[in-house]
């Protein structure tokens, strides 16, 4: 049996989405970070990073959401771009794990909760986030999808932090990325997208930044 560990934020997201185009049987369960859950000892014990998603495959733990839509694609060989082109997709896929996704983070870390507003914290990472949005941009221009001529683990795992970039970025900013809005828009007509998102029907996560929200979330001010 196939667990999924998971909330509403980006990362879980790319893995839902994965599971429901794989038509892969799960059980979902809701972590629900601004409550704590994720430094609770027993999903500790699975993802020692205290983030959300994790799996558990037969009770074997895999975390970080790339290593999971890498574990889940070798294994059952569904969505994984051709051999070929191996090199290309990791490229883009830790682009987006440790580019797109760690500058989307903290813009709006400093823009948003941070409890002192910093000016050179919030001007450094929107540059940095609107410009790996725009290398993005870039890299869709002319294609459907960003490694090859077919839908992959890639596109997946844009995809989870494309439903949060006109938030990240704010909407005029995400208007001036016509690309990134056409590829976010293809997968998210897509059944498995509708489905995926379904899941914010299936727990009542907590939704107040409250100051037991923000300890749970930024562990330094639990300190």
């Amino acid at each position: 049996m196939l667990r999924f560990y998971y909330s509403l934020a980006p990362n879980p997201m790319k893995v839902a989405l994965y599971l429901e185009e794989a038509g892969l049987a799960y059980e979902a369960v809701p972590v629900d970070t601004r409550r704590g859950d994720q430094h609770k000892p027993e999903f500790l014990a699975i993802n020692p990073n205290a983030k959300a998603p994790a799996i558990t495959d037969d009770g074997k733990p895999i975390f970080d959401s790339n290593a999971i839509l890498l574990y889940l694609a070798e294994k059952t060989g569904k969505f994984l771009p051709a051999p070929e082109l191996r090199g290309e997709s990791l490229s883009w896929m830790f682009f987006i794990s440790s580019g797109i996704g760690p500058y989307s983070g903290q813009a709006v870390h400093f823009t948003h909760h941070a409890p002192e507003k910093i000016d050179y914290a919030i001007k450094r990472y929107a540059f940095e986030a609107k410009r790996h949005w725009s290398i993005l941009n870039e890299r869709l221009e002319g294609r459907d999808w960003l490694v090859g001529d077919s839908y992959s683990i890639v596109d997946m795992a844009a995809w989870g932090w494309e439903r949060a970039a006109g938030f990240v970025l704010g909407a005029e900013a995400f208007d001036a990325l016509p690309n990134v809005k056409r590829h976010f828009a293809a997968i998210n007509a897509r059944p498995a997208a509708e489905r995926a998102n379904a899941l914010k029907d299936r727990h009542a996560f907590k939704a107040e930044m409250d100051d037991e929200a923000r300890r749970n979330m930024f562990r330094h001010l639990a300190t």
